[in-house]
């Protein structure tokens, strides 16, 4: 087995010291008074030996290991993918790697998650955080790392959270049911007490209350999210036992793709027999046929602010973020499926 290079190595083949080559590899050679000549020696001879840091030995010599842990429902949904996308960007100009984990909403594997990034020495931590974990996430503030939680949160926990107004998000969808003359919508969700379901739930309950019209509500296991057949069969069942429903709202992405699988196979059309508005706006919805209503998240900004909050507690240029939570708004796009022909 071909022996690993370390500085050391490098150092007795250019006749230097270990120090000088740490500098450089740290882009220190200018505050250290080292030549640029010897600068782009070192480097030329470092990139010719294919030479990579040990970024856990280099975390114990300086107490960082530029490493973010990010942990995230499912790292597949679209959503979380384009979150995971632009953090990693912006993560990669400041010099910080990004370790995606999916917990699966599970808290037993987030739990494991959490232990593998600690061994990992990671210096803070980006949590869409499963029911239960709280205490976890104390434990980590306690220990004094960073901790920046997105799409949920724990109410009775002083943390960093960056969500979106899933309430109103909900409430605007289901007014533009309304303007439209719809008379029986439908929500498709999924039984969670976590704050961003309830809170699209309670969006819902409130425009129904408002309009005066009758709730119409199927809930769906989470344990289903891999069966998108036996969802589909779910949703099915639920417009053939209310066949009165005109329009239906999907609480999550991938409930509305089951949705319009189901509507398909009881042959019905989008939107002339049923309308429909997904929350959170797929890649592909504008190319679906009729084109796919959504409530978006504003994935970018959402993005900027978990990486604004996470750098100012890991650079220490800036005062530590109060523990807060901030909310932005949500944007619904509207497209052919929730209009009436």
């Amino acid at each position: 087995m071909k022996k690993k290079v370390s500085i050391h190595d490098i150092a007795k083949q250019l006749n230097v010291s270990a120090a000088t080559v740490s500098f450089v590899l740290n882009g220190k050679a200018a505050e250290k008074r080292i030549s640029e000549e010897m600068e782009q020696k070192i480097l030329k001879h470092v990139n010719l030996l294919g030479y990579r840091p040990n970024r856990i030995a280099k975390s114990l010599r300086t107490g960082k290991s530029k490493i973010i842990g990010m942990l995230v429902e499912g790292i597949a949904d679209p959503f979380f993918s384009a979150i995971a996308r632009i953090i990693e960007e912006q993560a990669y100009k400041l010099d910080y790697k990004i370790f995606y984990a999916s917990t699966e909403n599970d808290s037993r594997i987030t739990r494991n998650i959490i232990g593998a990034f600690r061994d990992t020495q990671v210096d803070g931590y980006i949590i869409v955080p499963p029911p239960g974990i709280e205490d976890d996430i104390q434990a980590l503030m306690d220990d004094n790392f960073p901790v920046v939680l997105f799409d949920r949160y724990f109410p009775g926990l002083a943390t960093c959270n960056i969500v979106v107004d899933n309430f109103d998000g909900v409430y605007q969808a289901m007014r533009h049911f309304l303007q439209h003359n719809y008379k029986n919508i439908g929500l498709v969700t999924i039984p969670s007490s976590q704050t961003q379901m309830r809170d699209r739930l309670n969006g819902y309950h409130h425009a129904i209350t408002e309009s005066g019209r009758t709730p119409y509500v199927k809930t769906i296991a989470f344990d289903l999210k891999p069966d998108q057949e036996k969802i589909s069969h779910e949703i099915k069942l639920f417009l053939q036992e209310h066949r009165q429903i005109d329009a239906i709202l999907f609480a999550t992405n991938y409930l509305a793709i089951s949705g319009l699988e189901a509507i398909k196979q009881l042959g019905k059309s989008v939107p002339r027999d049923i309308a429909v508005i997904g929350f959170d706006d797929n890649t592909h919805f504008s190319l679906f046929s009729p084109s796919i209503t959504a409530v978006a998240q504003p994935i970018r900004e959402i993005s900027e602010h978990i990486m604004q909050q996470l750098m100012a507690c890991l650079t220490g240029h800036e005062k530590a973020p109060e523990k807060k939570t901030t909310v932005l708004q949500t944007k619904l796009i509207i497209r052919e499926s929730s209009q009436k022909q």
